[in-house]
């Protein structure tokens, strides 16, 4: 007799399924599906993640050992490594990726106020890409160099709670900015980009929206100083200027004045020159928010070392892009249930209590918050952090 819900039953519960059902339904998923769907298979992937899986084979084995408590998580389907490998070869990896994108719309709902270190009302974004590698002899579809091959993942995060409020995966040859055509950007938000983001014709557009933008210049470019405001050197400020670009073609794709900030990150031992469309701030918050974009770096080291988007279970472009696109719902609907909750505990420490607890009967509550587990960290590990809140 089964008494009592299982974790993962109690983490499904999160899940807004007919939503779900919607998005399968928009690219036809469970088309001549008759034992396996696509739930089955976004549930398989799931347990993968925050398990720790290593294969299909290795999924295989444990979902079958647990096969008496799948039907009530939700998985109705037999389970066997084919038929996972099948679902994750041919079913549309937009599924996920629309699935993820609604969770991500709740999980900014909740963390719309969290605190990003500086005194601002506006959204603040960091845009930035990392490349995930893969190996040459079994993606040769992803080759970008001639013997490596990788994709590209371009990710716009939201800085109140680090939540990815966008996500792009392109071949590893695309070039960051063109991301910046695909960007839909929000009125009055700041976008705070490196120096990989500085096409002064897209800059632009962001300006006419209007929206601000923080982007790190290079040293190539070169500016004509119209004038300067007096600033505080022992702040690590080394200047404030209004600028224009003075070579033909930056001018021509951004014909308004710009302002040049320059900060030395004694920290760091790092100068750095920013530029932004923003003048009524003052110039250490400019610089301040161009720090903020660390976090950015932070989510992809976060990402890499805890969920499964390194190694994959298949070798086809849409089984990667399916189980990157599982990896961030999966991320976003543990951020929903912490705050939901009002869990004290990091999300690193939440994936591991879970993974040891999955398929127990206990309250999720309990499981998460009856713990010893002491949250003071080193230094060295301020990566895991993350939704400390």
């Amino acid at each position: 007799m089964n008494r009592g819900a299982t974790v993962f039953a109690q983490i499904t519960d999160f899940l807004p399924l007919k939503k779900f059902r919607q998005c399968v339904n928009r690219y036809q998923g469970n088309h001549r599906v008759h034992s396996f769907s696509c739930l089955d298979q976004f549930l398989c992937m799931s347990f993968a993640q925050l398990t720790f899986r290593e294969s299909l084979r290795d999924i295989e084995c444990c979902l079958r050992a647990l096969q008496e408590k799948l039907y009530h998580v939700g998985i109705r389907g037999k389970i066997s490594r084919s038929t996972l490998a099948d679902a994750n070869e041919k079913r549309d990896w937009r599924i996920y990726a629309d699935f993820a994108q609604l969770l991500i719309l709740e999980a900014r709902a909740l963390y719309a106020h969290e605190e990003i270190g500086v005194q601002l009302k506006e959204s603040v974004y960091a845009l930035d890409a990392t490349i995930i590698d893969l190996c040459l002899s079994v993606f040769p579809w992803a080759r970008f160099r001639q013997t490596k091959a990788g994709i590209k993942m371009h990710t716009l995060l939201d800085l109140r709670g680090s939540i990815p409020a966008f996500v792009w995966i392109t071949h590893a040859k695309t070039h960051e900015v063109n991301i910046l055509d695909k960007l839909v950007a929000e009125v009055g938000a700041f976008y705070i980009m490196d120096r990989g983001y500085l096409d002064f014709g897209r800059l632009y557009a962001l300006h006419q929206l209007p929206s601000f933008f923080v982007v790190r210049l290079r040293s190539n470019i070169q500016l004509r100083r119209l004038y300067s405001t007096p600033v505080d050197k022992s702040s690590g400020l080394r200047c404030d200027q209004v600028v224009v670009p003075l070579s033909f073609y930056p001018r021509k794709g951004y014909p308004e004045k710009l302002r040049l900030v320059k900060f030395y990150d004694a920290e760091n031992h790092q100068s750095l020159r920013l530029l932004t469309n923003q003048f009524t701030l003052p110039a250490l918050t400019i610089a301040d928010l161009y720090r903020c974009r660390w976090q950015v770096e932070l989510f992809f080291k976060w990402i890499k070392e805890h969920l499964r988007i390194k190694a994959f279970y298949g070798t086809s472009e849409n089984a990667v892009k399916t189980q990157i696109w599982i990896a961030v719902a999966v991320y976003t609907l543990i951020a929903i249930i912490k705050k939901r909750m009002k869990i004290g505990l990091s999300l690193y420490t939440i994936l591991q209590i879970l993974s040891l607890t999955l398929f127990e009967k206990m309250p999720l509550e309990r499981a998460l918050t009856e713990t010893e587990y002491k949250k003071k960290m080193a230094a060295s590990h301020i990566q895991l952090k993350l939704f400390e809140s």
